[in-house]
């Protein structure tokens, strides 16, 4: 084990000293495992050591510095990134297509030096998000976007949470500090952590990302620097733009600097002597491209000697000394033998193609997206096609043709299924959307996302049950449905053996989920799920019908008549009561004891009885949800706009124009401790 290895606890060191001994092994492990990718230690002896520095910062916190390590997340999340202007234009390239316009460039670089042959540098062109980085006296002091190459932003707090990213620069042997550098480098998401991530986004029901490079960018302007931390970027360096106290004369002589330094510089860069060797180069890398664990658009070629670059110049866009040599897209023709439906946990129907294998971009693909119904009628796409097929973004195969010279005479039309082929639920689409969606409460593939909304805070409120507990419970079998919740308690010694979980936050969940039945009908409505019933929809309709089994033998039209009920609303709460796997849901959950009742429907001759409210700015210690639920269970009402009809107005802190309008009808406004006493609390 190396000697810089782990460091007995602090025999013989003040505080100051083990402080400072700590930082210097963090940031040198930190190093081996980011940049060089060659650890030294278990993550278990890395997080020791993190945690002693964390808890010795804690208790003396005159001592923590900008470089510590600890300091990587941190801050509030900005409304919005300050604008920062670039010291040197963070330049575009130009591009080439083929080796005939690469050849062209290399004749007008001889040509403008007069030369008979020039070193050039070729890098690979990470597929990600360029940025600046500024140093004083070895420290990281901003970090920023490019933006237009003039102007860029401020992601100074963001590009901190980058463990590739040095704090501090490494000193040279023998020399001061660097007075002041800037470098230019690729922030990118590795190919693996795009993957998990959409994985996530998916199960999440949030939209996944196009591909890695819309994915580094998104993460990289998060407003909270804990988002972009949970992200995995990565960065390759691959420029000096500004330095001073030091003289380079080459492109590679810097690159080599900066790995001193401590970057993780442009991988695998070569020099050539020639542009034949550049030919060479760019082939070999578009032969390998599909190994690399990132994502590249091309190869870049540069002039590697600095005093040239010079003279050449650059054009009020691009510099002349260097190109972006951009792959063609590997498309090949395969066989569609069939389109499947896969069904993903927000209930999204996904057709996707299952091809005749076929060899692309370094795999075997035998499956492809087809993305939605739209897609496969604008393309036209049939079973028995013969189709192109490309990587999206290199990574996700897709369909993007058809050969129609080669269709079956016997093809017919893909129709999309009415119905899931999972539960066999109806599968419906909305106006204005794209996908379409199985309505089934039961169905295995949704019920991971119906138990989150089931359980969270608007709807039934169970503290405790978050998506990982959900994932394990489902995973082990505990739970095949919602209504299995209120068996948990006959599980509770399994429940207490599961990773992560101890006596007392299961007893803890288990009280909660318990007090779950005793919730109002409303919230028992809208944590069903249901497509345009909300939470503000879920209370009008248990006030307007009073109980569940009421609300079950409704017509459209009797459910229409709630108070601010359009078609679309009454029909979607119809349609999905209707459904069988709905009433079996229901009938296990009144069986479980959970309550069918308004509570609010029973307090119509309560103290707020024929008063509207109006809701205004943050409560401190209600959601807008749980007051609005307090009023009508004393049988009020609450309004979304203040009018001369507004009996009350409750304000929170930053309340806006509705205060305002309340102020100038003279209507009376009252504060959380009011409300508090008028409701007896």
């Amino acid at each position: 084990m190396s000697s810089r290895n782990l460091m007995p606890n602090s025999s013989g060191m003040n505080v100051e000293e083990r402080i400072k001994a700590l930082r210097e092994l963090i940031h040198y492990h930190n190093h081996r495992y980011y940049v060089e990718d060659d650890p030294e230690i278990s993550d278990y002896e890395y997080d020791r050591l993190y945690q002693e520095l964390v808890e010795l910062e804690q208790a003396h916190p005159e001592l923590v510095t900008p470089d510590s390590p600890t300091q990587r997340v941190g801050g509030q999340a900005d409304t919005a990134f300050s604008k920062v202007i670039h010291e040197v234009k963070m330049e575009s390239l130009n591009d080439v297509f083929d080796l005939n316009e690469l050849l062209d460039f290399d004749k007008r670089v001889r040509e403008t030096l007069g030369r008979e042959e020039v070193a050039y540098v070729v890098e690979k062109k990470i597929d990600g998000l360029s940025v600046s980085l500024e140093y004083e006296n070895g420290l990281l002091v901003r970090g920023s976007t490019r933006g237009d190459g003039v102007v860029g932003e401020d992601v100074t707090q963001n590009l901190k949470t980058i463990r590739a990213i040095p704090l501090r620069l490494n000193r040279l042997p023998g020399e001061p500090e660097i007075p002041l550098l800037e470098v230019r480098g690729e922030v990118f998401m590795p190919r693996k952590d795009f993957l998990e991530l959409n994985q996530r986004q998916e199960e999440l029901g949030q939209k996944l990302f196009a591909n890695p490079r819309n994915a580094a960018a998104g993460s990289l302007r998060q407003l909270d620097p804990a988002i972009t931390a949970q992200r995995k970027l990565d960065i390759f360096i691959f420029n000096v733009q500004r330095i001073s106290g030091k003289t380079l004369k080459t492109h590679s002589e810097s690159l080599e600097l900066l790995k001193q330094l401590g970057f993780k510089i442009s991988p695998g860069y070569k020099v050539c002597r020639n542009i034949q060797e550049v030919i060479e180069e760019i082939k070999a890398i578009g032969e390998a491209r599909d190994s690399f664990p990132f994502e590249i658009d091309g190869a870049v070629v540069k002039v590697d000697d600095l005093e040239q670059r010079t003279i050449l110049g650059s054009t009020s866009k691009a510099p002349r000394w260097a190109v972006a040599y951009k792959y063609p897209p590997e498309m090949k023709k395969t066989k569609l033998k069939q389109i499947i439906i896969q069904v993903g946990r927000t209930g999204a129907l996904t057709p996707n193609a299952v091809l005749e294998p076929v060899r692309l971009a370094g795999t075997t693909v035998s499956r492809a997206t087809l993305h939605n119904e739209d897609f496969i009628r604008e393309k036209d796409i049939r079973e028995g096609d013969t189709v192109w097929v490309r990587k999206a973004g290199e990574i996700i195969p897709e369909v993007v043709g058809v050969d129609l010279s080669l269709r079956p005479e016997d093809s017919k039309p893909y129709a999309m299924p009415d119905r899931c082929p999972v539960c066999g639920a109806p599968a419906l689409r909305e106006e204005n959307e794209a996908i379409r969606r199985c309505t089934g409460i039961e169905c295995p593939a949704r019920l991971f996302r119906s138990i989150i909304h089931y359980a969270s805070r608007d709807a039934m409120n169970i503290e405790g049950l978050g998506p990982a507990l959900i994932e394990m419970l489902l995973d082990k079998g505990f739970i095949r449905g919602i209504p299995d919740l209120y068996k948990l308690r006959d599980r509770r010694d399994e429940l207490i053996a599961l990773e992560r979980m101890g006596e007392k936050s299961v007893d803890n969940l288990l009280a909660s989920i318990e007090q779950s039945k005793t919730n109002d009908l409303s919230r028992l409505i809208f944590g069903l799920g249901i497509r345009h019933i909300g939470l503000r929809a879920a209370q009008l309709a248990a006030r307007h019908f009073g109980s569940m089994d009421k609300l079950l033998e409704a017509t459209v039209e009797e459910i229409q008549t709630i108070d601010e009920f359009g078609a679309k609303m009454a029909e979607s709460l119809h349609g999905f009561l209707r459904q069988e796997q709905t009433r079996h849901t229901l009938a296990l959950l009144k069986e479980a004891g959970v309550q069918m009742v308004s509570t609010a429907a029973q307090s119509q001759d309560g103290i707020f009885k024929g008063k509207t409210f109006v809701l205004t700015g943050t409560l401190p210690s209600f959601t807008r949800a749980q007051a609005t639920e307090i009023i009508e269970s004393l049988g009020g009402k609450v309004s979304g706009s203040v009018s001369r009809k507004t009996d009350f107005v409750l304000a929170g802190d930053e309340a806006g124009s509705k205060l305002e309008k309340a102020q100038q009808l003279g209507i009376r406004i009252i504060d959380e401790d009011e409300f508090r006493r008028m409701c007896g609390m």
